[in-house]
């Protein structure tokens, strides 16, 4: 059940139960109109969107920007190169690592599906909040997730 503080300081447990909520029944959703319409789920779809955005960047990098561990960040690097999205190209600077490029299908998959994600995510907030309480939601998301990533809170250890 979803709490509402109004003028008061929120619940932090309440707090913490909505943002987790929130954030699995949006990725759910997104999941199921991602893999209803090109294949991939949403974890799929961001990291050729970062590939997109960082090309040549290495899987710690992805491990690093996404929060989770270098071994669940490669299985999922290895699943987009057997479809053909990604490729690894030696690094100059290491030869222990690679460099991760979209491919010109992997290209093309995640543009198809960022119409897809970004006419989906607006549906879902726009159908709750408004352009105001939308905007407040952002900037307090964008302030917490900037603290939590400066004080490195919540990194994977391995």
């Amino acid at each position: 059940m979803a709490s509402i503080s109004r003028g008061s300081a929120p619940d932090p447990r309440l707090l913490f139960a909505d943002l987790v909520r929130c954030e699995t029944r949006l990725y759910n959703a997104l999941n199921e109109r991602l893999r209803e319409r090109h294949g991939i789920v949403t974890s799929q779809y961001e990291f050729l969107r970062h590939l997109r955005e960082h090309p040549g960047c290495r899987v710690a990098d992805l491990a690093a920007e996404f929060a989770i561990g270098i071994g669940a960040t490669s299985k999922g690097i290895d699943r987009l190169e057997r479809h053909g999205w990604v490729a690894r190209q030696p690094n100059p600077a290491d030869r222990r690592s690679s460099l991760l490029v979209l491919t010109d299908d992997g290209v093309r998959m995640v543009d198809a599906a960022e119409r897809t994600f970004t006419e989906r995510v607006t549906e879902l907030i726009e159908g709750a909040l408004d352009r105001t309480r939308a905007a407040a939601v952002a900037e307090a998301l964008a302030l917490l997730r900037t603290a939590l990533e400066r004080d490195q809170i919540g990194m994977p250890t391995g």
